[in-house]
C-alpha cells in the first residue's frame, strides 16, 4: 500500500488548475482543512480543498439572510470543491473572516517552492550515495528531522539496499513519527538482516547470527 506525505499531496493539488466558483465565476482559493471534524464527524476526507472567498458571491451574500430567517443562525455559506473533481458543495462560515486563516497564500507557495528545491537536492545526494554505496550519508539523511519527509522516505528505502549492520542500532533509537517512513524503515532493517544472515536477540537486542541457538552476548537460549 502506497503512502503519500502531506507535502506530496500539497504539491499535487498546487499543480492542478484552480476551479471556478459556479455561483460567481471567480477563481477559487486553495485551502488547508483545519483539524476539526465537519458535518457527520467523520472528518473532511482530504487535507486540502478549494474554496470561494469572493464576498460578493451570490451564495455567500444570500446565505446570511437564508440561515438567519430559517435557522436563526448568524452564518452563511462558502462554495467548496474537492481537488481533482467537479464536486461542489457548501461549507458554513460564521463570520466574514471564517476559514480565511487556512488560505494557502503566496507565503505558503514560496515555502512549497523551497521545499521542492530541498527535495530535489536531497534526491540528488541520495543518487550519489547509491552509486558510491555511501550508507553513512543515507543514514544521516534518514535521521535528520530537518530533511523533507520525501527525502527521508527515500533514504529509508535505500538504507535497506546499502546500509550496513552498524546502521541498525542508530535507526532503532529514532522515533520517526511518520507512519510511511516507519514502515519503510522496518522493511529495510529486515533487508539488512537478510543480506547479512543475522537477527537481533529478543533478550538483549544485540545482533547475532540468524542460525544461532544461543546468544553470544547475553547467553540466553533462543528458539
Amino acid at each position: 500500500m502506497a503512502f503519500e506525505t502531506r507535502e506530496q499531496i500539497l504539491e499535487d493539488v498546487m499543480a492542478m488548475e484552480k476551479p471556478v466558483c459556479p455561483h460567481c465565476g471567480k477563481e477559487m482559493s486553495l485551502w488547508e482543512v483545519p483539524p476539526i471534524n465537519f458535518s457527520d464527524g467523520l472528518g473532511w476526507g482530504v487535507p486540502f480543498l478549494f474554496l470561494c472567498f469572493n464576498d460578493e458571491c451570490p451564495m455567500y451574500v444570500e446565505g446570511w439572510n437564508n440561515l438567519q430567517e430559517n435557522y436563526g443562525q448568524n452564518a452563511s455559506y462558502r462554495c467548496m470543491c474537492y481537488p481533482g473533481t467537479k464536486q461542489f458543495e457548501c461549507m458554513p462560515v460564521f463570520s466574514p473572516m471564517g476559514a480565511k486563516g487556512q488560505v494557502i497564500d503566496e507565503q505558503v507557495v514560496l515555502e512549497q517552492e523551497i521545499l521542492k528545491e530541498n527535495i530535489k537536492k536531497g534526491f540528488s545526494i541520495l543518487a550519489d550515495c547509491y552509486v558510491n554505496k555511501d550508507g553513512v550519508t543515507v543514514l544521516n539523511l534518514l535521521t535528520d528531522v530537518t530533511q523533507p519527509a520525501r527525502v527521508r522516505l527515500k533514504a529509508a528505502e535505500m538504507i535497506g539496499d546499502i546500509g550496513s549492520l552498524e546502521a541498525i542500532e542508530p535507526i532503532r533509537n529514532v522515533k520517526f513519527g511518520n507512519e510511511a517512513i516507519q514502515l519503510m524503515v522496518d522493511k529495510s532493517l529486515e533487508k539488512i538482516h537478510e543480506r547479512n544472515f543475522t537477527r537481533e536477540c529478543p533478550f538483549c537486542a544485540e545482533i547475532i547470527k540468524k542460525r544461532a541457538n544461543l546468544c553470544k552476548h547475553c547467553g540466553k537460549e533462543l528458539n
